[in-house]
This record gives structure tokens, sequence and C-alpha cells, in this order.
């Protein structure tokens, strides 16, 4: 693997399409990739950095103009399962799974 950061120019582009070439280019790469997106698009400073967040990665905004460079350092997958709040039911609910279809929950399983 080389040191040498992809590139991704979405400039030109309007929401999403900038976050969705991002997105496929972190798909299947190993966490400490980086990315750099190349975007014009107003709505990728916020929507670029909120991806970020969602999937663990580290995201830094560069402004260059007349457009933003976003370098994307890919974070790793999950640690594990999210913590339980105190006091919550872990029983399923009316219109999840174990439900019965007819609303109620099936205890059967």
């Amino acid at each position: 693997m080389t040191d040498d950061p992809l590139l991704v120019d979405a400039r030109g582009t309007r929401c999403p399409v900038p976050v969705i070439r991002v997105a496929r280019a972190a798909r299947d790469r190993p966490a400490g990739t980086t990315l750099v997106l190349l975007a014009d698009d107003v709505a990728a400073r916020s929507d670029v950095p909120a991806w970020g967040r969602m999937r663990g990665h580290a995201v830094t905004l560069v402004d260059a103009g007349s457009w933003t460079e976003y370098r994307v350092v890919l974070g790793g997958p999950p640690a594990g399962p999210p913590e339980s709040t105190p006091g919550a039911s872990t029983e399923p609910t009316a219109g999840t799974a174990g439900t019965s279809g007819r609303g109620q929950v099936d205890r059967s399983t």
C-alpha cells in the first residue's frame, strides 16, 4: 500500500454526489487509509463531516478558493455493541423483530 492518499474529485457535482463518491471510495479500504475529496458543493461542508462521524472516520477541511479539500482518514469497525442505557428494556416491542405480525410480542423464541 502506498502512502499517497486516494483522490476523489467531485467538483462540479451537487448533493448528494460528493458524499456518495467518497463513501464508495472508502468501501473495503482498511482503517488508516487516507482519502482526499475535492468538492465545491456547499452542502458537502456538512454532509461529509456528518458521514465521517457516523462511520468513525476523521475528517478535516481545507478551503482552497472556490472548492474545499476534505481529508478523510478511515477508522476501523466499531469496537463492539453499543452500551445499553441503565433501566432500558431489552424486550422486543410491537412492530419490531420478535413480533408475531399482529402487533403482539412473540415470546416463543
